[in-house]
């Protein structure tokens, strides 16, 4: 029986299907839409979030998963002999991470954490795989070297359609904002280091997908063929199909993965968010 307990945060969106795989458990950060909190993918699912982000002008906001629900959340597997290993989305993004640490400080038990430096199926890929490798019998050790590997090798790009819930978060300025909604600006995002940069942009939603690929393109190089790709999205099933069948043509994978993204990562970015995730040689 395998003694160790994975532990991640919703900033992962790591998909059901994992979930109950290997028995993850996730610490939820809080959703505020219209005055009231949810918890992030439990009291609201992403699908209804984007719902109503379309249907009513509301500007949601997030708040970080607290000390008070890390403590529980050890405490109930540390008495239960369990060790913990937690997995956090990046803590340069979110004090979700701080929280956690504060809570191992006051617990009892052996606690690890590891700060993906990720967000979104980005930092749910470490969940994954580090889920994978302790169902395989290898040691916290071995894990985190894996997963360090896997920090310089990750490509996580993704476009949004609006840049109205980028500025409201106070992610780019009110005059870039207007000048970028008048012009149709789509900003080509990437996720490094643990922050949301701007990498590209293109005029008109069309050229989004071009210019994505393009991006990816340049830092991977020569050899473009994958393993395995990863595609996110938000309510655009349509965006996901072009970038299925992009990427089944370019990189020509063995896997290709799915991820919905989370209502938490979705308050920053809004609507219409399409991403994939790769990964350098």
């Amino acid at each position: 029986m395998n003694d160790i307990k994975i532990i991640c945060d919703s900033l992962s969106d790591v998909n059901k299907e994992y979930l109950e795989k290997y028995d993850i458990d996730v610490v939820p950060l809080t959703l505020i839409l219209n005055g009231k909190e949810y918890r992030d993918s439990i009291d609201m699912q992403p699908e209804e979030f984007y719902k109503v982000l379309r249907e009513e002008n509301v500007y949601p906001k997030t708040s970080q998963a607290t000390y008070a629900q890390f403590k529980e959340t050890f405490d109930k597997y540390t008495k239960d002999g369990k060790k913990i290993l937690y997995i956090s989305g990046s803590a340069a993004a979110t004090g979700t991470y701080q929280s956690a640490i504060m809570a191992k400080n006051d617990t009892e038990g052996e606690i690890y954490i590891y700060d993906s430096n990720n967000l979104t199926f980005g930092a749910g890929f470490f969940v994954v795989k580090a889920a994978e490798m302790i169902n395989e019998g290898k040691t916290i050790e071995e894990v985190f070297k894996v997963l360090d590997e896997i920090k310089e090798k990750y490509i996580l790009m993704f476009s949004v359609d609006t840049l109205e819930y980028l500025k409201k978060g106070g992610r780019i300025s009110s005059t870039k904002a207007t000048v970028g909604s008048l012009l149709n600006i789509k900003p080509i995002l990437e996720v490094k280091d643990g922050l949301v940069s701007q990498v590209g942009q293109v005029r008109g939603k069309k050229n989004v997908l071009s210019k994505m690929i393009e991006c990816i393109k340049e830092r991977l190089g020569d050899d473009l063929e994958q393993e395995e790709v990863y595609i996110g999205y938000s309510d655009d099933l349509k965006e996901r199909e072009k970038l299925t069948e992009i990427a089944k043509e370019l990189f020509k994978p063995k896997k290709i993965g799915y991820f919905i993204i989370g209502t938490c990562v979705g308050a920053h970015s809004g609507p219409g968010v399409g991403g994939i995730l790769v990964f350098k040689k």
